[in-house]
């Protein structure tokens, strides 16, 4: 039976296997399995996005496998009073594809009734149906499929022990590098990379030869501890990691900073990084990003002294370490081939097997021989702007401290305690908002994954009445369908008399930029202005702060966030929900809700929804004209590109011609110079006709480069008219202009500046009630924009 756990989160979607695991289940089960179990858990909302991934990996399978497969909903006490059927149709299209591709066989398990047979004997009793009608057949791979994959098994081992070969090669050149007296070295400098949950603090406490010291909590700050391995004296320091696929721009500034700064905590310098990555997940362009662009702040040189450590070895299996890496793709072997193809596998289940911390060590010391004997040495302006920035930090949180007790001091005259407190959480995807509502009713109402729908649950707590209204997330781009959006919204509808608060949940772990900014303006302005003084910003992931106040995370990251701390009129509160004992973070915010309550005179936020389902309308309208206005630049840039591209190629044939009408004469002249040196005349005949035809190679190669670049310029522009735009209805999303644009790999720069820009401007209505875009006064271009030739275009009644 085969058990997809991949469906489970986009999380863990892309940490739990890869593609030859799944191609691996198959061959070597005979005669083949009678049934597959798909298994999805009800406490997540199944979207788009896991449909894509459950799709992808059945196709691994062929068309043939649907016969045999069965969903199995898991979680099943999350149904509550509601029906499995009931939770198909409520959950959306994506889930109800999935069970008509199972042709309707599905069944559900309550976990928490492991001693309840029924479910396990109805659920054979399913199966025992399901092959009745496959007629007593087993799933069987075809021998062409099972052939491709012994195929590509045959190539991985192959390069995998070309692999092997050539790293133990390099690694005796370096051998050859280490003096007898340096064999065991006296003292080793380390610093341990990575993204979070790889198992980092671990290897260190392997390596340390520490036990039992596992407490759950993440590694906020970079320490360095001491240690020896025999007689080499240890200086070990771990660092924060940050979040798998996400490149440093998304990393906050305090993360940022502590893995800068653990170079400095080994002076003079670290000898080597060891770069952690774990063996049982998969590793694709987004997490080779996400690595090199965070080892880059470490300074020129930095890979010259890398490692690459790869934990839970134990998932290898029979695999080698080496076929791990052929067969995971381009991106794990680009990373190994920048750390100088130096690598190193730990078996966590044999943390005791001191064989593999010898190995490394030796690995250590042939790279630290590599590089001379020599730290790496950080650079001390890295070091002297990071102080410098932790003091401006420290002066602006305190400031921001004071404005914040002047203002609840202004307010404990009139604030009272609130018998009912109605809440909404607002935010981004993954931002923590329904583990903060579970931590805020004590009890777990929300699934804590993606969910598409309002969710209203309330609960007694501290002798209060709480109503949380949990909404769907935005993602970073903005781009939200229309239905998204009114779902969103409908979540400040849910109570009729009003909330009390609007909590905008800000994660302290993800960096806050202009992106974010204008995902959440986007939302927040589908609201009157006065929603804002009713908000407050909830900052979860309390636990990465470590020993730095909020405020100084606020002073320390992009100035988008002090922008939206600023909005909220400086209103705001930190949860760890790592932290589900601690009563007090809770009750703090109940009293800064009420302080914000009183501040309100007592009213709560009840918007006009008329008025909102106005502007959610206003917003697509003003979506899909700067669409029409993309495709008008678009097309016009593609024939200024044509245009010039003619005209080059004219220029390139008129010097063409030059060129062979001033040869002609050059030979002329020198027929007639050199008649009586006939030597001479030959040698200069020879290199003027080697030169010629040279010149005239290289000009018709630059003519048929153009002449191809005019043939697809000429059918892009063609294709240009034929682009279908985003219907206002918003059921699907095609491709934009800017899509439309990279996939016909024209230039960038410039002009997906312009399409940056374009979108950007505002739409509104003059005093003749004509749709005018807000240039500038200088620009020179004109702002009223032809109504009836923009309504034909874009199909939009007037």
């Amino acid at each position: 039976m085969l058990q997809d756990g991949a469906a489970r989160c986009p999380s863990l979607r892309s940490q739990k296997g890869t593609s030859k695991d799944l191609n691996s289940t198959c061959p070597n089960v005979h005669p083949g399995p009678d049934v597959f179990l798909l298994v999805i858990p009800i406490d997540c909302a199944f979207s788009v996005e896991q449909k894509r991934t459950v799709e992808e990996h059945m196709k691994l399978l062929g068309e043939r496998v649907w016969r045999y497969t069965m969903v199995l909903f898991t979680c099943g006490d999350f149904l509550g009073e509601k029906t499995i059927e009931q939770h198909i149709e409520s959950e959306g299209d994506s889930l109800k594809w999935l069970i008509e591709r199972c042709r309707n066989r599905y069944h559900v398990f309550n976990n928490k009734k492991k001693t309840d047979s029924s479910q396990v004997t109805e659920l054979l009793e399913k199966i025992d149906e399901m092959v009745w009608h496959n007629n007593g057949t087993h799933y069987e791979v075809d021998e062409q499929t099972l052939n491709i994959i012994r195929e590509k098994q045959e190539k991985v081992a192959e390069r995998a022990n070309d692999r092997r070969t050539r790293a133990e090669e390099e690694r005796q050149q370096r051998k050859t590098l280490i003096p007898e007296e340096m064999k065991t070295i006296p003292k080793v400098q380390m610093v341990l990379l990575g993204s979070r949950n790889v198992g980092k603090t671990s290897v260190g406490n392997t390596i340390l030869g520490i036990k039992d010291t596992e407490d759950g909590k993440r590694t906020a700050q970079s320490v360095a501890r001491k240690g020896f391995v025999g007689k080499t004296e240890i200086t070990l320091v771990d660092t924060p990691g940050w979040w798998k696929g996400f490149s440093v721009s998304d990393t906050p500034e305090a993360i940022k900073e502590e893995v800068m700064c653990s170079m400095f905590l080994c002076p003079p310098g670290p000898h080597v990084f060891l770069l952690v990555v774990d063996a049982d997940a998969s590793f694709n362009a987004k997490h080779l990003e996400a690595v090199t662009t965070h080892m880059e702040l470490l300074g020129e040189g930095v890979w010259r002294h890398t490692i690459v450590v790869f934990t839970r070895g134990d998932w290898l299996g029979t695999n080698t370490i080496e076929q791990y890496i052929e067969g995971e793709g381009e991106a794990m072997q680009c990373l190994i081939e920048q750390c100088g193809n130096r690598y190193h596998v730990m078996d966590n289940k044999n943390a005791d097997d001191g064989t593999q911390i010898a190995e490394l060590l030796e690995k250590i010391t042939e790279t630290v021989a590599a590089n001379g004997f020599n730290h790496f040495v950080p650079d001390k302006k890295i070091h002297l702007s990071i102080e410098e920035k932790r003091l401006r930090v420290e002066d602006g949180a305190r400031l921001r401290q004071s404005q914040v007790k002047a203002r609840r001091n202004s307010l404990k005259g009139s604030k009272n305690k609130l018998r009912e407190l109605r809440i909404v959480l607002l935010g981004m995807k993954t931002s923590g908002k329904s583990a903060t509502g579970n931590n805020l009713l004590r009890k777990g109402a929300f699934a804590t994954c993606q969910n598409n729908c309002c969710q209203v649950e309330e609960e007694e707590v501290a002798d209060r009445l709480i109503t949380v209204i949990d909404t769907p997330g935005w993602s970073k781009s903005s781009e939200c369908i229309k239905e998204m959006d009114k779902e969103i919204v409908r979540g400040l509808s849910v109570s009729p008399l009003g909330v009390h608060a609007v909590l905008l949940v800000v994660p302290s772990d993800l960096t806050f930029r202009e992106a974010q900014q204008a995902a959440l303006e986007e939302h927040m302005n589908l609201f009157d202005a006065s929603i804002w003084k009713h908000t407050m910003v909830l900052f979860t992931y309390g636990d990465k702060l470590a020993d730095k106040s909020i405020e100084e995370h606020i002073e320390r990251e992009h100035r988008a966030l002090r922008w939206l701390v600023d909005k909220c009129e400086n209103k705001y509160h930190v949860v760890n929900n790592m932290k589900k004992s601690d009563m007090s973070q809770v009750t703090e915010l109940f009293e800064k809700i009420e302080e914000m309550v009183a501040g309100n005179n007592g009213r709560l936020y009840c918007p006009d929804m008329n008025d909102v389902h106005h502007r959610i309308e206003e917003k697509f309208r003003r979506r899909q004209l700067k669409n029409v206005l993309k495709q008008r630049l678009e097309e016009e840039y593609r024939r200024r590109e044509l245009e010039l591209m003619i005209n080059f190629k004219e220029t390139l044939l008129e010097l063409q011609a030059d060129n062979k009408e001033s040869v002609t004469s050059t030979k002329s002249k020198s027929l007639n110079q050199l008649v009586g040196d006939m030597a001479k005349l030959k040698v200069k005949a020879f290199g003027q006709r080697k030169k010629e035809e040279n010149t005239d190679a290289k000009i018709n190669h630059e003519i048929e480069k153009l002449d191809k670049e005019i043939m697809r310029s000429t059918e892009l522009l063609r294709n240009s008219k034929e682009f279908l735009m985003p219907d206002l209805k918003g059921e699907s999303r095609r491709s934009s202009i800017a899509e439309s644009y990279q996939e016909g790999k024209m230039p960038t720069g410039q002009f997906d500046n312009v399409l940056q820009w374009l979108s950007t401007l505002q739409i509104s209505k003059n005093a003749e009630d004509e749709l005018t875009l807000n240039f500038s006064q200088t620009s020179g271009y004109r702002s009223v924009l032809p109504q009836d030739e923009f309504y034909a275009e874009a199909d939009i009644p007037e």
